[in-house]
């Protein structure tokens, strides 16, 4: 994210997140009449995200983004954890869950297609490299990523699982506050 308003808001609760000890996944805003701000969070620490966490983050995040003031009128806040098809954002999560199958879509066809199905081989910050269901291998520049996730097989569930076994289960959608802007603000 280099720019655009998710990016702004990015920069802007990230802090916050990593000071009580989560690392910030995505910000996504969607809807134009009520928009809606979806913060997907990781605890720091890589155990599973709860109702509680996601109550701590909703509330800390809907204070920043209120200083913020990033609407005109009234608009929504979600927060919810990563799960286990989690949105492919970081290069860190590209590299933890190498040789897990992924979906990319991109914002411009590359090789006269833009979607891509693979089994994650390498990543940096510049580029993902993907063994393809067809054959063959892909490298894609990460600049040309429109979205990009994991997909939910027996082998990911597996995976997972073995990661977190005995910690709390995770809350994909814990907390949706809705978020109103002042009606009159003083000077």
């Amino acid at each position: 994210m280099t720019g655009g308003l998710e990016a702004r808001l990015a920069r802007v609760v990230e802090p916050a997140l990593a000071g009580m000890g989560y690392e910030l996944v995505r910000v996504q805003v969607s809807g134009t009449r009520t928009p809606t701000v979806q913060i997907m969070a990781d605890r720091a620490d890589g155990a599973l995200i709860g109702v509680e966490d996601c109550e701590a983050i909703s509330h800390a995040v809907g204070a920043v983004l209120d200083v913020e003031d990033p609407f005109s009128g009234e608009w929504n806040l979600e927060v919810s954890s990563a799960g286990i098809d989690r949105p492919l954002t970081r290069t860190k999560d590209w590299l933890r869950f190498a040789g897990h199958v992924a979906t990319v879509e991109l914002l411009v066809p590359q090789d006269g297609r833009r979607r891509w199905k693979g089994r994650i081989l390498a990543a940096d910050e510049n580029e993902v490299r993907l063994r393809l269901d067809e054959g063959g291998e892909a490298v894609i520049p990460r600049d040309t990523i429109r979205r990009a996730k994991l997909v939910l097989t027996d082998e990911l569930i597996a995976a997972t699982a073995t990661e977190t076994a005995g910690e709390p289960g995770d809350a994909e959608e814990a907390d949706e506050q809705p978020r109103r802007k002042p009606h009159a603000k003083r000077n």
